[in-house]
């Protein structure tokens, strides 16, 4: 079984440092074996953000922790226009990773990072014809019994992002990416950028999107919310690429608790999902708010 916490919008420059520094004591405390952070580690790609961006994430790597992450869109300047347009990620690439599409690979799991950030979209993103031909080919290779993950900061999917049912966009090029995904056989897609938990199958979002399970994450750390859902990220034990189970962990006011808690399987008939009450968590949350981050 992998063990993945999955955290995604931590804003530094927009983050409140309690939140920031329990977060980074729940992963040293729980010690998953991966820790994957899907984009929007600053609100203004400013210098002073990554460099406390930069030693958060240094403490968590001095701690032991293996970690795989990739820009968001905040990442990229966006009052600097020379710096947008001509070198919009070279703040990120000395503070945070220079690799912008990572591989990471066990005996159980294959994930590969995505960058869907652009200097010419403000806020949303776009993949190209070669990201796409890279996530055919990293995934080419993986033995059938694993667990293909794809992470973006951007969801490849339209989703339900407020309470009234309006949709977000979906990633640029969203049917070729849905297509590619498809052949590429990947069971788990993760991404963040609404600042709302998510979960649901990828074909009851749109036909033909093969059998993945789509994932998003909440925001972790930042002071801007989205409907009033807490500060969240996701705990993921990946048993098997047809099992999977989702726990969501909710800030709470004072620390970070257990939240909405579910089990997915796949089979002939596509994903089903169960809930798991775990009662000493679940009174710490109203119903609603439970509702809210199962998705």
């Amino acid at each position: 079984m992998a063990r993945i916490a999955h955290l995604s919008d931590v804003h530094f420059g927009a983050h409140d440092p309690k939140i920031a520094a329990a977060a980074e004591a729940w992963l040293q405390e729980r010690r998953p074996d991966l820790v994957v952070i899907s984009g929007d580690f600053t609100q203004r790609a400013r210098v002073a953000q990554f460099r406390a961006a930069s030693a958060w994430l240094n403490r968590l790597q001095a701690a032991g922790l293996r970690l795989l992450v990739i820009p968001g869109n905040h990442d990229v300047p966006l009052y600097d226009v020379v710096r947008r347009f001509f070198t919009p990620l070279r703040r990120y690439k000395r503070y945070i990773s220079n690799d912008l599409c990572p591989f990471y690979e066990d005996h159980e799991v294959a994930i590969l990072g995505i960058n869907t950030a652009r200097s010419l979209t403000i806020k949303d993103g776009r993949i190209n014809h070669e990201q796409l031909d890279l996530l055919r080919a990293r995934f080419a290779s993986v033995p059938d019994e694993k667990t293909r993950i794809l992470v973006t900061h951007h969801p490849l999917f339209a989703m339900p992002i407020g309470r009234g049912g309006e949709l977000g966009e979906a990633v640029g090029r969203h049917e070729d990416a849905v297509r590619a995904v498809c052949e590429a056989g990947v069971h788990l897609t993760l991404a963040g950028h609404f600042h709302r938990t998510y979960a649901e199958a990828a074909d009851q979002m749109v036909a033909y999107a093969g059998g993945a399970l789509v994932i998003q994450a909440g925001t972790a750390t930042s002071t801007r919310l989205r409907n009033d859902e807490p500060q969240s990220f996701n705990w993921l034990h990946v048993r098997r690429n047809d099992e999977i189970e989702l726990q969501v962990v909710v800030w709470d006011g004072a620390s970070f608790q257990r939240g909405s808690h579910v089990e997915y399987r796949h089979d002939s008939e596509g994903w089903s999902r169960r809930d798991i009450i775990d009662p000493p968590a679940a009174g710490r949350m109203s119903q609603e708010q439970l509702r809210q981050v199962a998705g």
